[in-house]
């Protein structure tokens, strides 16, 4: 069977993977720079709070996303999600306080509250199940393009013009990608769709969380939460490592080129061998890069660590969305996807303020961040070899 089967992979398939691109390389661009804007602010104690005020908001919007998505459209729901990238991108520069950046912080992190829960579901809704898990491999792999080059590239634009400039170039790339999806059509059945009115803000207990879908949110939380430490505490780690200034995303360029890689090679890995023993061995890969990390005294043995956390994480990711997917109702696929982002937020948004805590900006306490995600890492492998309930679906596990 061809890899790229043109029934399967329509255009619409292919633009929002380009808008995917360009979304994730919009926000991921700031972060090598984040840190030290925070610290020139007087903030250096709150680097913490870079990441997890970003994914508080990402978190408290899912359920609002999910019903959205399954009510008004999945490509409304996108829209409002870059539309926020965009004009955030643009209030960077005017921030001159610790608690005005917190504040657009928690402001931004909206737009990964919907962006990404609108295109899991378009995704969801126009490839069919056998070729689910390869497809989200393939979205990744745009995803992760968009997170190589952006943080790559971040820093030689601030080095080359100013930060300003890159502030304005991550609203510019986030307007990109808002018209990329103006060019595509509802995926979301025109019975299903509404008009949106204001009660639709208003939310049940049981429209917030799906329960089909809670094993892939464990897992999702527990595996995420590394990623959360890892983008607080990396570029003080790389500086600690004598890397230099245009160095600092260096880390997350290796990761997300790896994890590239495994996503073109590996997509179709889940599809055929199952989701949970492909989550088995990606988890087994994550917690042994952690352990890496912890021991990292040299170059080659930190970025040997980010080359198998990419590897593990390009199994990973795509194996869960899958997952969450295979376990959903069609009727309900927004909110089972949102369930599965706010444990993501979650994850990530503990992992950093844990991390802010433990490191304190002191070199020597990195090992102790790094060895917190790997017991979570491995609480993940316990439940995916001995706590999953009985497979609902076939072809699950």
């Amino acid at each position: 069977m061809p890899l790229f089967k043109s029934k399967v992979y329509t255009a619409g398939f292919w633009l929002m993977c380009l808008s995917s691109f360009l979304f994730f390389m919009s926000f991921n661009m700031l972060l090598p720079e984040l840190p030290d804007f925070l610290t020139r602010l007087g903030g250096a104690e709150y680097k913490g709070f870079i990441i997890a005020s970003f994914t508080l908001t990402a978190g408290l919007s899912r359920p609002f996303s999910g019903k959205l998505a399954d009510t008004v459209g999945r490509i409304p729901v996108m829209v409002f999600g870059s539309l926020i990238c965009f004009v955030c991108g643009f209030f960077y520069p005017w921030v001159t306080t610790v608690g005005g950046f917190l504040l657009l912080r928690l402001l931004h992190g909206f737009s990964t509250g919907f962006k990404p829960t609108g295109t899991a579901a378009f995704i969801a809704d126009i490839i069919p199940y056998e070729r689910r898990g390869e497809a989200m491999g393939l979205l990744g792999v745009a995803g992760s393009l968009g997170m190589a080059a952006g943080p790559a590239l971040g820093p030689y634009i601030t080095a080359a013009t100013s930060l300003d400039t890159l502030f304005y170039a991550s609203s510019g790339l986030a307007l990109l990608s808002l018209a990329v999806q103006g060019t595509m059509t509802e995926t979301l059945p025109a019975g299903q769709r509404q008009r949106f009115r204001w009660h639709l803000l208003r939310l049940n207990w049981h429209e917030v969380l799906e329960p089909q879908v809670f094993g892939p949110a464990l897992v999702t939380l527990l595996c995420l939460f590394p990623f959360g430490a890892i983008l607080t505490v990396i570029p003080d780690q790389s500086q600690a490592l004598g890397l230099k200034a245009a160095e600092k995303g260096l880390f997350f360029t290796c990761f997300t080129l790896a994890s590239l890689l495994v996503r073109l090679v590996a997509g179709r890995a889940s599809d055929r061998y199952g989701r949970v023993p492909v989550l088995r061995v990606s988890t087994v890969l994550l917690a042994t890069s952690l352990l890496l990390l912890t021991l990292a005294a040299s170059k080659a043995v930190f970025l040997g660590a980010a080359l198998l956390f990419g590897i593990a994480s390009g199994l990973n990711s795509p194996t869960l969305y899958a997952w969450t997917i295979d376990l959903s109702h069609p009727e309900r696929r927004g909110r089972a996807v949102a369930t599965m982002y706010i444990a993501l937020e979650a994850g990530i948004g503990l992992g950093a303020l844990l991390a802010g805590w433990i490191f304190g900006n002191v070199a020597a306490h990195l090992p102790y961040v790094h060895a917190l995600s790997t017991g979570c890492t491995l609480l993940a492998l316990g439940y995916l070899v001995w706590g999953l309930p009985k497979p609902r679906v076939a072809g699950v596990a």
